[in-house]
């Protein structure tokens, strides 16, 4: 059977990336990470989805690359803000996150021999974030094939983005199309022990809208 790593964060994207990848007959391997966010509602979410799709493992890294500081999403002293419409690069980008978590799915992949890895990632409907454009993917690609073993002998492991070109309401389009429950999920940046969100940062306007746009009912429990 062809096997999958799936960066799974607990979230609406990643979730349908998991459902996509068990639909096509992937042996799924889950990969979250703990990298001092400041709450843990999306891991709780990411242990309870991966064990809906009864994956053959689910692996949570700590990272401390929250120690560091520098984001919203991690430091204390930086609080998150409400949705503005700015085009910035926002105060919830983690620097450097997801070439950390894609290096090590890599690395997992390899072990596990396993086709692909996918990722949620979306320059559409997305917060400004430098390492989810088409233009990093490919680099990452490249740069995967140069260095691991599986791809200087020509037999490269997949990046696979299956979202990057969709809006929000097309991802819940395909999400609901195979069946994902996103009352499950937990997108919010502020969200509570219980999953609850916020309903006013970015990730949570971009959520109501998707499911606005896509005529569906929105079942997040907001605070």
């Amino acid at each position: 059977m062809k096997k999958a790593v799936v960066l799974l964060s607990g979230g609406l994207d990643s979730t349908t990336c998991l459902a996509l990848a068990a639909s096509e007959g992937y042996e799924c391997y889950t990969l979250s990470f703990d990298y001092g966010q400041k709450h843990n509602a999306e891991l709780n979410a990411a242990k309870k989805i991966s064990q809906k799709y009864t994956v053959k493992r689910h692996e949570i890294i700590k990272l401390s690359i929250g120690n560091l500081g520098g984001s919203a999403l991690t430091d204390d002293s930086i609080a998150v803000q409400d949705y503005s419409g700015s085009t910035d690069i926002p105060l919830t980008y983690v620097p450097a996150r997801n070439t950390i978590m894609l290096s090590i799915a890599l690395g997992w992949a390899e072990i596990l021999d396993a086709d692909s890895i996918f990722i949620g990632v979306s320059s559409v409907d997305y917060s400004g974030y430098p390492d989810c454009r088409p233009e990093y993917i490919n680099a990452f690609r490249n740069m995967a094939n140069l260095a691991t073993k599986r791809g200087v002998e020509g037999n490269p492991i997949a990046i696979v983005t299956p979202l990057i070109n969709l809006t929000k309401a097309d991802t819940l389009r395909l999400g609901l199309s195979l069946g994902v429950d996103y009352s499950q999920t937990v997108s919010c940046y502020k969200a509570t022990d219980e999953g609850l969100a916020c309903g006013r940062c970015d990730s949570c306007y971009l959520r109501k809208k998707g499911f606005q746009d896509a005529a569906t009912m929105d079942p997040t429990r907001y605070i």
